[in-house]
C-alpha cells in the first residue's frame, strides 16, 4: 500500500474518532464565532447539526449560509500537539426542514449515534438541522503532510507541495 493509500484510508475514518466538529461562522457584521455541535455525516461528505435556534452559530447560519468546520485529533491522542492530525472543510449550510422525510432520516441518524437525548431535542421546537455541504477541505496528518481535497471529489486527496501549483 502506499503512502497515498495509506492517508486516504485514515482519511475516510477520520471523522468516525470524533462525535463533534468545530464550526466557524460569521455574523451579518462579519464578527466571527467558534462552537462546536455533534453530527452525522454521510457517504457524500455532507455534515449535518441538530443545533438550537437560540445559539449563535445558528444565527449566523441564517445570517451567512458559508461555514468552516474542523475535526481535530484529541489533544491526549496526539503524539506532537504542534501537528495534530485534522481535517477541515469550506461549506454551505442549508436548513432540512422539519418533519420532511429527509429530516425523520437524518434525527434516526442522530438518535442511532448518540441516544435517548435526541428525543428530548425532537421536542424541543427551537431545535434545527442544517446540512453543511462542503465545497473543498485539507487534510492534515503531521508536519509537511496536508492533503487538499477538491469539492469535484471529495472522495480524492492530492497532496499539498511546496511547488507553486500545490
Amino acid at each position: 500500500m502506499s503512502q497515498l493509500e495509506k492517508v486516504q484510508a485514515e482519511y475516510e475514518k477520520f471523522p468516525e474518532e470524533v462525535d463533534s466538529v468545530i464550526i466557524s461562522t460569521v455574523n451579518a457584521q462579519g464578527i466571527p464565532d467558534s462552537s462546536y455541535a455533534p453530527y452525522v455525516i454521510d457517504d457524500a461528505k455532507n455534515i449535518y447539526i441538530y443545533v438550537s435556534g437560540l445559539s449563535t452559530h445558528t444565527k449566523n447560519i441564517y445570517a451567512n449560509p458559508h461555514v468552516s468546520v474542523l475535526f481535530i485529533e484529541d489533544e491526549a491522542k496526539s503524539n506532537q500537539i504542534f501537528a495534530r492530525r485534522r481535517l477541515s472543510f469550506i461549506c454551505t449550510a442549508t436548513l432540512i426542514e422539519r418533519e420532511t422525510d429527509n429530516w425523520n432520516q437524518i434525527v434516526e441518524q442522530f438518535q442511532e449515534r448518540f441516544g435517548e437525548i435526541i428525543e428530548v431535542l425532537r421536542g424541543l421546537s427551537d431545535f434545527r438541522i442544517f446540512q453543511l455541504t462542503p465545497s473543498e477541505g485539507r487534510f492534515v496528518v503531521g508536519f509537511g503532510a496536508a492533503y487538499h481535497i477538491s469539492g469535484d471529489n471529495l472522495n480524492q486527496l492530492v497532496q499539498i507541495t511546496g511547488d507553486k501549483d500545490g
